[in-house]
This record gives C-alpha cells, sequence and structure tokens, in this order.
C-alpha cells in the first residue's frame, strides 16, 4: 500500500473516530415529569431527549454552568411532632418502606436530605411543651428540670430511623417559644423574652444540643425563634430585632463558643417584607462573628429580597426554612407549577442553600395542632390515615429537587423565560439538573441550551419537569 493512500485511510478512520467520540459525548437528557391532572407524578418520560446543532428558532433557556452561585445544602421538610407521632402510629413494616422512600434515591425515592425541627413543641404538636415546664409561679434558671423526655416517644426515634437510613441529613432546630416562665406572660403564647432570662434561655440551646448529640442526633444549625414577629400561634413568642442582637451576642453566641458547640446560628426565621430585621444584626460585629446567615419563610413579601441581604452581606448564607405549599389532601387536580416557582425557583435562585417545606406529614383532619393557636387548615406533604399515606403537592415539589439535585451541587446561571420559571444546578457527579415550571394554562414549547448545542422540548400547561444531563 503506498504512502498517499495510508495517509487518506488514517485519517479517514480518524475522522470516523472523532464524529463518533463526539456523538458518545453529546449529551442525552431525561425529563421527569408532574402534571396537575395527576397523569405524571415525576414520572420519567420514555426516551431520552437529545442535544443538536439545531436552533428551531424556539425560546431558549440557555444554562451556563461556567457561571456558579451558592452550594446546596439540601431540600426536605419540617419534621414536626405531629408528623412524627403520624410516623410512629404507622405499622413498622409500612413506616420503614416510606421512610426509605423519603430519604434514599433507589426507586421511587426522592432523597430527601434536609429537615427542620422543632425545640420544644410547635404549633404542629397534639400538646404545648417545652423541655423545662414548671408550675406557674416556679422557675428554674439552673435548668435542673431540663429534660428531652416529651421527645422520646415520637421526635426522637423517628430521627434515628432517618439516620440509620441517611446518616448525612442536615437537621435545623427551631424553637416556638421559650419556657413560659422565663416570658414576660408566663404563657406559651405571645409574651417576650425577659431579660433576666437571657442566659438561662442560651443554655436551654445548649442543653438540647448536647441532649441530641447524646442521642446520637447532630442538630447542625438553629435559630433564636420562629417567626419572632407573629405572636398569634400556639406556642409563640415575640423576639424583636434588637432584642435577638443582643441575645446572640452577649449570651449565645459565648455559651455555644464556651460548650464548643460548632451548631450554626441562623437569624430572624420570618418573611422577606422585614429584611431591616436580620441586616440590623448582621451590622453589629458583636453578633455578626456568631452568625451564619439568616432564615426566611415566604409568607409574606416577596424572594428576590432574600438577594438584597446576599448583596449587603455575600459573605453570609441565605435559607429559606419554611413554607407552606397549600392544596388539598387527595385533590384530584395538583397545583404544583406555582408553588414550584414561587418557593422552591424563587429560594433557590435568590441565593437560598436549603428549600424547606411545611410540613411533612398531617393526618386527613390536618392535625395534630394545638388548640387556641395551632394552624386548623396546614396541608403535609403526606396525609397519613393509619398506614395508608397520600402524597400531595409538596411531596411533588420537593421531590423534582431532592431526588436529583444531592448536598454539594452548586446553582448555575440560567435565564428565564416568560410563564417559563427556572434553575439549574451541577451535582457533585458532574450531572446538570434543569427544574423548569410551565405556570401557564396552555402548553410551552422551547429549546434547552447547553454548551452550543440545543434541545427542544415541550411541558403541558400548569406542570413542572426536571431535565437531568
Amino acid at each position: 500500500m503506498n504512502s498517499k493512500r495510508s495517509l487518506a485511510l488514517f485519517f479517514a478512520a480518524f475522522s470516523v473516530l472523532s464524529f463518533a467520540s463526539k456523538a458518545q459525548s453529546a449529551p442525552d437528557a431525561q425529563l421527569w415529569l408532574t402534571t396537575p391532572d395527576r397523569s405524571a407524578l415525576l414520572a420519567l418520560q420514555a426516551g431520552p431527549l437529545h442535544f443538536s446543532d439545531s436552533s428551531d428558532r424556539l425560546p431558549v433557556i440557555d444554562v451556563n454552568d461556567m457561571q456558579q452561585f451558592q452550594p446546596i445544602e439540601g431540600f426536605g421538610f419540617a419534621l414536626t411532632g405531629g408528623s412524627a407521632q403520624l410516623l410512629m402510629h404507622m405499622t413498622p413494616a409500612r413506616r420503614a418502606a416510606l421512610l426509605k422512600e423519603l430519604f434514599t434515591t433507589d426507586g421511587n425515592g426522592i432523597g430527601v436530605s434536609y429537615l427542620r425541627v422543632s425545640i420544644g413543641s410547635s404549633d404542629m404538636n397534639d400538646h404545648v411543651f417545652s423541655y423545662d415546664d414548671m408550675p406557674e409561679g416556679e422557675t428554674d434558671p439552673t435548668l435542673a428540670k431540663f429534660s428531652l423526655d416529651s421527645d422520646r416517644a415520637d421526635v426522637i426515634p423517628i430521627l434515628k430511623e432517618i439516620l440509620a437510613i441517611n446518616p448525612r441529613i442536615e437537621i435545623l432546630g427551631s424553637p416556638w417559644s421559650a419556657p413560659a416562665w422565663m416570658k414576660t406572660n408566663d404563657n406559651s403564647k405571645g409574651g417576650n423574652l425577659k431579660p433576666e432570662s437571657y442566659g438561662a434561655f442560651a443554655e436551654y440551646f445548649v442543653k438540647y444540643i448536647e441532649g441530641m448529640k447524646a442521642e446520637g442526633i447532630t442538630i447542625h444549625a438553629i435559630t433564636v425563634e420562629n417567626e419572632p414577629l407573629n405572636p398569634k400561634n400556639t406556642p409563640s413568642m415575640v423576639v424583636l430585632a434588637q432584642e435577638e442582637d443582643t441575645f446572640i451576642a452577649k449570651y449565645l453566641g459565648p455559651a455555644f463558643r464556651k460548650a464548643g458547640i460548632k451548631t450554626e446560628i441562623e437569624l430572624y426565621d420570618h418573611n422577606p417584607d422585614v429584611t431591616s430585621y436580620p441586616l440590623s444584626i448582621l451590622r453589629d460585629p458583636e453578633a455578626n462573628q456568631y452568625v451564619a446567615g439568616t432564615a426566611f419563610h415566604l409568607y409574606g413579601g416577596d424572594s428576590g429580597a432574600l438577594t438584597d441581604v446576599h448583596n449587603a452581606y455575600p459573605n453570609k448564607n441565605l435559607y429559606l426554612t419554611e413554607q407552606s405549599v397549600g392544596g388539598r389532601p387527595g385533590a384530584a387536580t395538583l397545583s404544583i407549577a406555582e408553588p414550584v416557582s414561587h418557593v422552591l425557583i424563587g429560594g433557590a435562585r435568590n441565593w437560598a442553600r436549603n428549600v424547606l417545606l411545611w410540613n411533612l406529614a398531617a393526618d386527613p383532619k390536618f392535625g395534630p395542632h394545638t388548640n387556641n393557636g395551632g394552624c386548623t387548615g396546614c396541608v403535609g406533604a403526606i396525609t397519613l390515615d393509619g398506614d395508608n399515606a397520600t402524597f400531595n403537592a409538596a411531596y411533588y415539589a420537593a421531590a423534582h429537587f431532592s431526588k436529583f439535585v444531592p448536598p454539594g451541587s452548586v446553582r448555575v446561571g440560567s435565564n428565564e423565560l416568560e410563564q417559563l420559571a427556572n434553575v439549574a444546578f451541577l451535582t457533585p457527579g458532574g450531572k446538570m439538573v434543569l427544574v423548569v415550571a410551565n405556570t401557564s394554562n396552555f402548553a410551552k414549547v422551547f429549546a434547552i441550551g447547553f454548551h452550543g448545542k440545543n434541545l427542544a422540548t415541550t411541558l403541558p400547561p400548569e406542570s413542572v419537569g426536571t431535565y437531568v444531563w
């Protein structure tokens, strides 16, 4: 064979191999879809979606993995005392199966990676308690009577079962109130923390974190007070910005440092319509040194305010620690696109490192809850009636993220299109994840752009899709 022919064959073979290599490296995406008519519930759609050089002149969501934002700590729910109680009422085998589905990604598992628990009772417990309740007129400034016994029937055993499944799950603790004897009104509802009780309340947190650690449960972070500007829940407590500032700077931060506690302190834990609350504390260098960042809910104000706080203090983290997405248990029509757009996409696009929905489980009558200030209409992500589980909007909303975006992922750039809210992530395993919510009442045809190639796709009306490649 002459040299020219050999050279021609070499280049022909090289061209074929080069083309094959490019074809194999071109990413193919998969789509998991949830539709409002429940015909698809986090359902993998048949056939891969192909990226190509064709643009088809469609509107494009361009994903830019070179533009990176906040790391992700997790997605999940509030494990209220009521949620834990309902789980404990299930038969062990059915509970084990449900917890596996919640806390792994095996099969239908949705990979929940972050939980919020109440320090003492929340309004979604069947009764009110703290870990140091005293008879009326008595106090316990040394916390000699402190005990976690009220959580030993449900929250602690459920957390241990969950940790056996996922030992790396992160847990946030939030009190709804200090013990009544520490408060100005000597009541579990409303009132303020007495200035003379600041030291005891700081030690209350220390004892809680150390007590849970002794049970094998690590509390990753705490907030000082759930919804500190809301006195209407039972339990609840008003903590004004200056009070929280003083408490962290003079009492809680030093108490954690003295005890060697690494649990993070998150500010505020309320709506972004009053960003002056966390900003005023972050401006105080004495408090700032102890603070990891600010926690928000979304019952008032807009998620865009989180970015304002980030821009003011970019070295402090942001968290979305509570939001209910509503709906009716077992409703034939699943309202999912709007809550995904508003809460999960809105939170993540505005620097939230986690998004936690309220709450994990409730019974068919929206219980258990406390009287005279308990939430009488809070729908669980799961409705539990004995061993029967019904999965509601919050379950699927969180699952579109938690199943595909593990802790350690990072949010990356993506442009938003009209009625196609979206957010993109790069996972530790190198996968790209794009969650898109079609909030319109008609199907939307668009393209996903990535590294100069495009993928044409369609989302049904009021539906949510998670694309992975």
